[in-house]
């Protein structure tokens, strides 16, 4: 279906289209098996929803807000885990999909003999990492819905606050990709991913953490992610979350141009 609608649905031409054009060859080359990678992507931050969230929140009760609000555990992590879910589904497809094939399958060699240039092939591939991030969102998104952890206005609203995420990962992860110099450097990445995971606000405030700990967590991209969506979750945005937006947009943009630069280097040579 994405094969027909896409193509239909951006007419432009020029640079932009052809970054679309690489996320097209994206859909046009997936297979069966594909989904169920995608599937088992979901399935981590749900159980950790239900045995966290749930299970562990049961002992917790309910936690407090910096504004003095109280709100079930439950609902305090889920937010964290639908930040979460961007996340990882974001640097998946950016990191270990995109190195494989720009060092091994050599796919972007070829794709070089056209006009597309550098800069639009990690474009393309941005857009197509956000189809995967966003298929999550929306998923996560409803189970919230169908527990009663938000409103399904508050979930309309926090979706495009799940797609920047997605799309600030995604940018930092082809800038990774692009000086990693192996696949076990994967390892690296893995621990630094787990280590943001825990160490982000998700599972405690960061009021928790010791001053100088508390600094160090705010600074992290998945610590503004998870304040932007819970904020908008549970219906306290404020100041801060635009400080979130503008946080994600500069990785963005700074992850995209390092990546397309890096790129350039690496296979114009």
């Amino acid at each position: 279906m994405l094969t027909l609608v896409l193509p239909k649905l951006v007419s432009f031409e020029g640079s932009g289209g052809r970054a679309v054009r690489v996320t097209e060859r994206n859909v046009n080359a997936l297979k069966s098996a594909y989904w169920v990678v995608m599937a088992g992507g979901l399935l981590e931050p749900v159980l950790y929803l239900f045995s966290i969230g749930v299970g562990v929140g049961a002992l917790i009760g309910d936690i407090g807000l910096p504004g003095g609000r109280t709100v079930s555990y439950t609902e305090f992590v889920a937010p964290a885990m639908l930040a979460a879910s961007a996340m990882s589904g974001a640097l998946a497809e950016t990191t270990f999909n995109f190195f494989g094939k720009m060092k091994f399958m050599r796919l972007y060699d070829g794709m070089l003999a056209t006009p597309i240039r550098p800069f639009e092939i990690a474009v393309g591939e941005l857009i197509w990492a956000m189809v995967r991030g966003s298929l999550y969102s929306i998923a996560f998104l409803a189970i919230m819905v169908v527990m009663d952890l938000t409103t399904p206005l508050r979930a309309l609203a926090a979706f495009p606050a799940a797609v920047l995420v997605g799309f600030a990962f995604g940018a930092l992860g082809m800038t990774v990709a692009t000086l990693i110099r192996s696949w076990q450097d994967f390892d690296l990445i893995g621990a630094g991913q787990f280590a943001l995971f825990l160490f982000s606000g998700t599972f405690v405030p960061a009021e928790a953490y010791p001053a100088v700990l508390r600094w160090l967590v705010e600074l992290s991209p998945l610590y503004r992610s998870v304040d932007l969506i819970r904020g908008i979750s549970l219906g306290t945005a404020g100041w801060a979350q635009v400080v979130d937006v503008v946080y994600l947009l500069v990785l963005l943009a700074v992850g995209l141009t390092v990546a397309g630069t890096r790129m350039g280097k690496l296979l114009c040579k």
